[in-house]
Parts: structure tokens; C-alpha cells; sequence
């Protein structure tokens, strides 16, 4: 998915410097100049921008909320420690969202503040971060939920792997924005789906029937039997999963 997202957005002019620093920046003049150098070390280049956006992470913005003069515990990073009701260590202090560990994400934090409020009114509350989708909002996107292939490797998973290109999607042809692709991770002895991962002009929306499954714990024969219309984008999704429990049947 990374190596075709990023061949499409070369072809819209993009251009990528990977394993790059940047050493110094001018901003004496109208514009900006970047000094940049191969992280390894090597020679000096300087780029010139009108506008540069620094995006180096993300961090939590918990100064000054004297968080210290009631004695909140944070992590080195300024997260808020809680457990799993979302109850910080002093008494009727709570957090959620973006200043406590797990995604940064506000879908995750709308999800988070349901559960809280439902702890605290003495009901039962669950966010499974396994299972909140992520989405790279650009053109195709990019989205994904579940575990990739590199972290099922680390945690020693047998798994198969289904794809299904756009390109043998018939309304994705008819549209003219057949750009992407699917990929589904399935346990191998259960197929249970692992991990779904979309590129698609609308991945963003696809993306919701694949939480859905993974949620019920459902496998790739499940979303696969399942009736798709014809012609949607959705049938590469359904295509995806019969390609990883046996095989596809329009490539």
C-alpha cells in the first residue's frame, strides 16, 4: 500500500527526500531556505519554499493545566496516565482523547468520551484501539484498520493475505479512478481477518465495513459470502476477502 501510495502521489508532482534532515532554516528573506543532508551524513542541499509546514509528530498539549498542583500523573511525554475507565490517579479527575496514550485520532477521542462518561455514570464503557480505523485524507486515501503485515510478523502470526486491484473493479473503470488497491490479513487457521488495509479515492468510506467485521471477529469468508451490489467500489472489498480464504473472481 506505502509503495503504491507513494508512486501515486509522485505522479502528482510530489517529491519525497526519505531518510533526509533538516540542518538549518533561513527565514531572513521573503521565502524560506531549508538546509537539508542524508541522515546517514553527506553533502548539504538547500531548498527554497514561499511556505514550509513542520510536521515532525505530535505531542500532547497538557501545560498548564496544573495538572502538578493536584498531583496527576503524566508520562515523560506530558500524556495523561489513566487506567481503563479513564480515571487518572486522583480522585474524579478523568481524561480522554488526544492527552492520554493511544491513537490521536478524533474519532477515538469522540469514542473515548462516550465510554468515560459511561464509567463514570456506573455503566459499562469499551474502546478497543486494535479496532479504531485510521484515515490519510489526501487523493486516493489511504485507510486502514487492524494489524499490518510487519506487526503481525513481530508478534509471530500465521496469516495469508488476500489484495484486489481497482483496476478490475468495474465502477472504479467507470468513473475513470481505478487508483488503488485492497489488502486483507487473515489468521490462517481461522480466518480471522487480522487487518484491512484500502487505497481508494474513497478508502476513507470503505474502510467501515472492514471495522464492522473486525469488530464481530468476523473472517474473510464472512465478508466475502456476503451480497456486494454491482457495480460499487465495495465489490473490491468482497474481491479482497475471497482472494485471501481461496480466490477472486473477477482477476
Amino acid at each position: 500500500i506505502r509503495k503504491q501510495f507513494q508512486r501515486s502521489l509522485e505522479k502528482q508532482k510530489m517529491k519525497f527526500m526519505l531518510k533526509t534532515k533538516v540542518v538549518g532554516v533561513d527565514t531572513s528573506g521573503t521565502g524560506v531556505k531549508l538546509t537539508v543532508e542524508p541522515a546517514a551524513g553527506g553533502d548539504q542541499t538547500t531548498l527554497e519554499a514561499d511556505v514550509v509546514l513542520v510536521s515532525a509528530g505530535r505531542a500532547p498539549f497538557t501545560s498548564g493545566l496544573g495538572l502538578d498542583k493536584i498531583g496527576v500523573e503524566t508520562d515523560k511525554v506530558g500524556r495523561i496516565l489513566v487506567n481503563d475507565r479513564f480515571a487518572t490517579n486522583v480522585a474524579g479527575v478523568y481524561a480522554i482523547g488526544d492527552v492520554i496514550p493511544g491513537p490521536m485520532l478524533a474519532h477515538k477521542a469522540e469514542e473515548d468520551g462516550v465510554a468515560c462518561v459511561e464509567f463514570i455514570a456506573g455503566k459499562h464503557g469499551h474502546v478497543d484501539y486494535d479496532k479504531v480505523p485510521g484515515v490519510v485524507y489526501t487523493h486516493p486515501e489511504v485507510a486502514s484498520v487492524g494489524k499490518t503485515e510487519e506487526q503481525a510478523k513481530a508478534l509471530g502470526l500465521n496469516y495469508r493475505v488476500g489484495k484486489f486491484p481497482f483496476l478490475a473493479n468495474s465502477r472504479a473503470k467507470a468513473i475513470d479512478n481505478a487508483e488503488g488497491i485492497v489488502k486483507i490479513l487473515a489468521d490462517k487457521e481461522t480466518d480471522k481477518i487480522l487487518g484491512v488495509h484500502i487505497m481508494a479515492p474513497n478508502a476513507g468510506e470503505l474502510i467501515h465495513e472492514a471495522v464492522l467485521a473486525i469488530n464481530y471477529d468476523a473472517s474473510s469468508e464472512d465478508i466475502a459470502r456476503v451480497c456486494h451490489a454491482h457495480p460499487t467500489m465495495s465489490e473490491a472489498l468482497k474481491e479482497a476477502a475471497m482472494a485471501t480464504y481461496d480466490k477472486p473472481i473477477h482477476i
